[in-house]
C-alpha cells in the first residue's frame, strides 16, 4: 500500500522526523492560518508531480486560489487529483537522498543515501549512492549510521542530526512493516534544521491488518486499468515507455528487471497468466495499443500455454488494426517454432534470448 505524501509525513512526525508545517486545503478559507509563501502539492500515488505541473509555489491569496484551482482535479498520468497539500517553503542549504528498502536478494533491509538529493535516484551515478545492509536479527547499529553519514560530507552538527533521522527512519521501517521509506529530498535548511521535504512510504499489503491507524486511500483506477479489470486482465501502468506483455507474475518481473539492466524503462505491463485464448490475447494487445508505448515487448513462456495460439491472437490484432510501434518478441516453450513463424510473418522482431530481446527493446525505446 502506497501512502500519499501527507500520510507519510504524518508517520515521520510520529517518529520525530521534522517535516514542514502544512495541511490539506480545499478552498481559500483553508489559507487563513498559513504563512506566505507556501507550496501547493498534488497528492497522488505516483512520481513526476512536479514535471506534470502538480507542484506550485504561491505568494499571496489570489495566487493561491488560482493555482489551487489548476491543481485540483488535474490528471497526473492517469490519476485525478482530489487532495492538495499546502506546505511552508523552507530555505534550503543542502539536499540529500535517504531511503530504506528491502533487498530481497540479500534478505536484508538496505539503507541508501546520497548527497545528490532532489533528483531521480536512477539518474545519480552509482559512486554517489552509499549503501549499508542491516541484518534484521541484529538491527541497525551505530557503525551502519556512521558508515552512511561519513560519506555525505556534512558538517559535524549536520551529521549528528542526519544520523538521528536514519535511526528513526529505520524504526519506522520495521515497526510499520514497510517495503520502502524514502525521503527525497531530505534537506538541511539555512538554519541548520534537517527536514523531510517529501515522503514516499510503502507498507506491505499483507501486514496492513496490524496497523489499523493506516486507512487506505480511495485511489481511482486509470481508465485503462478499469478497462483491463473488466476484462479480467492484470494491468499496471508504470512510468516508462516500453509496454510489456508476459504470462505469469514471475516472468513479468524478470522481464522488467532485464529491461532495467539494459537501461530500458518498463511502462504499461500486462500479465496474461496461463491463458492461450486468442481472444484474450487480442484484448491485451488492444489495451496496450491504447497506452501508446514506444516499444512493445512480448515475452512468452509456453508451459501450459501454447505459444502458437498466442501468436495467432497477436497476428490477428496487428493484421486487422495495425500497430504504430515496434514489437519485440521472445517466445519459448510449447510450439515455439510455429509461433515464431507466425510472428515473423506478421512483421515482428524476434529475440533469441530474454537478454537479446530486452536489449533490442531498450535500444529502440531510446
Amino acid at each position: 500500500m502506497k501512502l500519499f505524501e501527507y500520510r507519510g509525513k504524518e508517520l515521520f512526525d510520529k517518529y520525530g522526523i521534522s517535516v514542514p508545517n502544512g495541511k490539506l486545503v480545499n478552498n481559500e478559507k483553508d489559507f487563513s492560518d498559513l504563512k506566505f509563501p507556501f507550496v501547493l502539492k498534488a497528492q497522488v500515488p505516483i512520481g513526476g508531480r512536479g514535471k506534470a505541473g502538480g507542484i506550485k509555489s504561491v505568494d499571496n491569496v489570489d495566487d493561491a486560489k488560482e493555482k489551487l484551482s489548476q491543481i485540483m482535479g488535474m490528471d497526473i498520468r492517469g490519476y485525478t487529483v482530489r487532495k492538495v497539500l499546502a506546505e511552508e517553503k523552507v530555505d534550503i542549504k543542502k539536499e540529500l537522498y535517504l531511503s530504506i528498502t528491502l533487498d530481497r536478494s540479500k534478505r536484508m533491509p538496505l539503507i541508501m543515501a546520497s548527497g545528490e538529493g532532489g533528483m531521480d535516484i536512477e539518474s545519480v551515478p552509482d559512486d554517489k549512492i552509499f549503501k549499508e545492509w542491516v541484518n534484521p536479527l541484529i538491527g541497525i547499529q551505530s557503525f551502519h549510521i556512521r558508515g552512511i553519514v561519513s560519506k555525505l560530507k556534512l558538517e559535524k552538527e549536520e551529521g549528528k542530526e542526519v544520523a538521528k533521522v536514519i535511526s528513526k527512519l529505520y524504526k519506522l521501517f520495521r515497526e510499520y512493516d514497510c517495503e520502502l521509506v524514502e525521503i527525497n529530498p531530505l534537506i538541511i535548511s539555512k538554519n541548520g534544521d534537517v527536514i523531510a521535504l517529501d515522503s514516499k512510504v510503502t507498507i506491505n499489503d499483507d501486514a496492513t491488518y496490524r496497523h489499523p491507524d493506516i486507512v487506505p486511500e480511495q485511489v481511482e483506477l486509470t481508465p485503462l486499468e478499469e478497462d483491463a479489470k473488466g476484462k479480467g486482465i492484470a494491468f499496471i501502468q508504470l512510468e516508462g515507455n516500453i509496454g510489456v506483455i508476459a504470462n505469469g507474475a514471475g516472468l513479468t518481473m524478470a522481464t522488467l528487471d532485464a529491461l532495467t539492466h539494459y537501461s530500458g524503462k518498463g511502462g504499461v505491463f500486462l500479465d496474461l497468466g496461463g491463458t492461450d485464448d486468442p481472444e484474450k490475447v487480442k484484448q491485451a494487445f488492444k489495451l496496450m495499443k491504447k497506452a501508446k508505448p514506444k516499444v512493445i515487448f512480448l515475452n512468452l513462456f509456453g508451459g501450459i500455454t501454447r505459444c502458437d495460439t498466442v501468436a495467432k491472437g497477436v497476428k490477428e490484432v496487428i493484421t486487422k488494426e495495425g500497430i504504430d510501434c515496434p514489437v519485440i518478441t521472445r517466445i519459448k516453450g510449447c510450439n515455439e517454432d510455429i509461433a515464431k513463424d507466425i510472428l515473423k510473418d506478421a512483421g515482428l522482431i524476434t529475440g533469441a534470448t530474454l537478454q537479446d530481446a530486452a536489449k533490442k527493446s531498450s535500444d529502440l525505446a531510446r
